[in-house]
């Protein structure tokens, strides 16, 4: 059974999460818990490796609600705040084993890292800091976590190259607005997709619920959860019945099996 990946969505809202501070729409006083959104995150488990994508703000909740107490690898897919600005939270899974946690990322988002966390990077030997390892990788480069092969996925934020990740039977995207066809290509026919889909309306830097239906026509995946959805989406229960066949909204806590 150890072929089997285990996808674990630890949120799936957009920056601001659901229910917003200060709205009083529908959607944010649902009580409807596939509602209640922290910032998008998953925490995949294969072949043995433990990898968590993204460490947004809501990471403490997150790692607390999910019982995750084993990390291999942390994948960084930007250097957003909805999805780094809880790096601090891996504190006490660095202290529980005493070994330096792998990040990966590409070199700007290390770059990044190093400005906005000069305390656990710089010369500093405070001994509450996390240890982490940044590791630079190529997004156009295949890499290993443990034997376990990584195939970054370039794609457009905006203007903003970021990254999203094929492991296995499972393609991982989150944040695009525009995403190559030699990248659509590469997982064609894919056992599992995660993409983005922020609301009804054109954004200038995140697919629309119709165009990451497009891109799910375009890859053919067996079965494809949308993630990283706003209040303006509505409800879930609203929602399921006007998706296509094998298309799903994903939702906080929701664990899959592929």
């Amino acid at each position: 059974m150890e072929d089997r990946l285990i996808l674990k969505f630890l949120g799936t809202g957009t920056s601001q999460g659901i229910p917003v501070v200060a709205c009083k729409c529908a959607t944010c006083k649902s009580e409807d818990p596939r509602d209640k959104r922290l910032r998008t995150s998953v925490f995949i488990q294969y072949k043995n490796v433990d990898i968590l994508i993204d460490t947004g703000p809501d990471l403490r909740q997150q790692l607390l609600q999910n019982h995750i107490e084993e990390l291999d690898a942390i994948l960084l897919t930007h250097e957003h705040a909805d999805h780094t600005a809880g790096l601090d939270d891996i504190r006490p899974l660095y202290f529980k084993n005493r070994r330096p946690i792998p990040l990966y990322a590409i070199e700007r988002v290390v770059q990044d890292l190093l400005k906005r966390f000069q305390y656990i990077f710089g010369d500093n030997d405070y001994p509450g800091i996390p240890k982490l390892d940044l590791i630079t990788i190529d997004q156009n480069s295949e890499f290993l976590i443990k034997g376990l092969p990584v195939r970054p996925l370039p794609v457009i934020h905006g203007q903003l190259p970021i990254l999203g990740f094929a492991i296995g039977p499972l393609a991982y995207i989150t944040d695009a607005k525009y995403i190559d066809h030699t990248v659509l290509d590469s997982i064609k026919g894919i056992d599992c997709l995660v993409v983005n889909a922020l609301h009804f309306e054109e954004h200038h830097s995140h697919f629309n619920l119709q165009q990451a239906l497009d891109t799910i026509q375009k890859i053919q995946p067996k079965v494809a959860y949308l993630v990283h959805m706003s209040h303006h989406m509505g409800k879930t229960k609203n929602l399921e019945s006007q998706l296509p066949t094998k298309v799903f909204l994903a939702y906080d806590g929701l664990e899959i099996v592929i």
